[in-house]
């Protein structure tokens, strides 16, 4: 993850990739298989440990430029670290068009992906639409990313799952 052109402003941002939160090595497994069948080109898959991504978040955090917490960059960084420290692996998948972007984050939801964010220039898009969630609120460099729970935590997102059985 630390190809300087995954970066804005000192933080990752994989543009024309998606990356997907699972919730274990196990998970990343069966979404690999999975996305052998799309057609992917060779490198087009990448994965990640939860300690390889809280290694990276935390050399972004110390890093990032004040400009980086203008945009949602900094408080994705954030979100992903809160998945990571909950034990979830990453894969970041190269995507060619929108729709092969929905694609890989379809066959990552099959097999319990958590988040699947699509990176483009001007905005990040969340492929993933989970039972149970609740209107998205505003956003801010203040307030952060709005994980659609009750508190707006991307911590509380594993009891809102347990909750609702998922």
């Amino acid at each position: 993850m630390t190809n300087p052109q995954n970066r804005s402003f000192g933080v990752f941002k994989p543009v024309g990739h998606v990356v997907i939160s699972l919730p274990d090595a196990a998970a990343v497994d069966r979404t690999e298989t999975a996305l052998a069948t799309l057609g992917l080109p060779p490198g087009a898959v990448r994965r990640y440990s939860d300690r390889e991504m809280l290694r990276q978040i935390d050399d972004d955090i110390a890093n990032a430029s004040p400009i980086a917490a203008v945009g949602q960059e900094m408080n994705l960084v954030l979100a992903h670290r809160a998945l990571a420290e909950r034990g979830y692996h990453w894969l970041v998948v190269h995507a060619n068009s929108d729709e092969q972007a929905r694609a890989i984050a379809d066959a990552a939801r099959a097999h319990g992906a958590e988040r699947a964010q699509h990176y483009g220039h001007f905005i990040i898009e969340e492929l993933i639409d989970r039972p149970g969630d609740i209107p998205q609120v505003a956003e801010s460099p203040d307030r952060g990313l709005d994980a659609q729970t009750p508190s707006g935590k991307e911590a509380e997102v594993a009891e809102v799952k347990k909750a609702v059985g998922g």
